[in-house]
Order: structure tokens, then sequence, then C-alpha cells
């Protein structure tokens, strides 16, 4: 599916025409996007920003409903463009010919991606889930589809994390 499918079905919706008559400064900040391959249950939404209440409200394309976001901080989230091009498919793609070149075999279960601004460049970050209990943190750079961060974890991993916070 390519970014642009969504970005159309939600300007298509009649909630998301009477959300930018109302705030007209609004912008989008980021996109979530969650590709299941196990169960078929994608989700997929994108969050903006209001600068005048500074608040964040989440669209889901699924519901269709906007849902206020608690905002962490108090830094002022960046206007990402919903008008570049790329297909999840490709990232895919992507995904299991590095896992291939790490020798990684393992099953992709479950996609999550965000899609944000960092470096005024969109950047995708992902968190894979594959079998075995593995995760992979992954960013691409949208502007060339280049991975800049590929790392494979365990789930055990992040336990030892956690359990050293704690201490």
């Amino acid at each position: 599916m390519n970014l642009q499918f969504y970005v159309e079905k939600l300007k298509s919706l009649d909630k998301y025409e009477k959300f930018i008559t109302e705030f007209p400064d609004a912008y989008p900040c980021s996109g979530f996007f969650i590709i299941d391959l196990e169960k078929n249950d994608n989700k997929n939404h994108f969050d903006f920003y209001i600068p005048k209440d500074k608040k964040i409200f989440s669209f889901q394309l699924e519901s269709e409903n906007f849902v206020p976001v608690e905002m962490i901080g108090d830094e002022v989230p960046k206007k990402i463009n919903l008008n570049i091009s790329f297909d999840f498919n490709e990232v895919e793609k992507m995904i299991k010919e590095k896992m291939q070149e790490e020798k990684i075999y393992k099953k992709i279960q479950k996609l999550l991606f965000s899609l944000q601004k960092f470096d005024k460049k969109e950047i995708l970050v992902g968190t894979i889930f594959i079998s075995s209990l593995g995760i992979i943190k992954i960013n691409i750079n949208l502007e060339d589809m280049r991975i800049t961060d590929f790392e494979k974890k365990s789930f055990f991993d992040m336990l030892r994390v956690i359990g050293k916070k704690k201490l």
C-alpha cells in the first residue's frame, strides 16, 4: 500500500474536512502505521498539531475519529510532508533484504512505523517484530529510500534494560 492511498482516504472523509475548516492552522506532524502480517489487524493514523491551542489530535483512519494526544514536553512538533510517495510493500522488501544481509532468517510478524521529520527529512522510524521474540529497530530516510539505522534486539534484551532501570 502506498502512503498516498492513506492520505487520499484521510482527505476524503467528512470529519477531516470539518477538522481542517475548524482548525485551518493545523498541520500534520506524524503518521503511525501498523502492518500486521499474521492477524491482518492493520491500523493507520495521522497526527495533527494545532499551534494556537498547542495540542495534538490523532486522526484514526479505521474509526474515522479525532482523538486528543497528550504532548510530552514543550517542543513544537515539526510539520511533515504528506506529498511524499513510498510503498509499504517496498519498505518491507528493503527490510527483508537487510535481514538477509545481516543473516537474520526469522519471519516478520508485525511492522510498526512512525512517519516523522528529523533534520529536515522525512524518516520512517520502525519497530519490526519477528519470530522467536525478536525485534528490529530501523530508520529509513524517505528522501533516498535508504536504511540509515538497523539494530536487532530480542524481547529479553528489552526486559534486561527495563530491569536495570528499576534497580
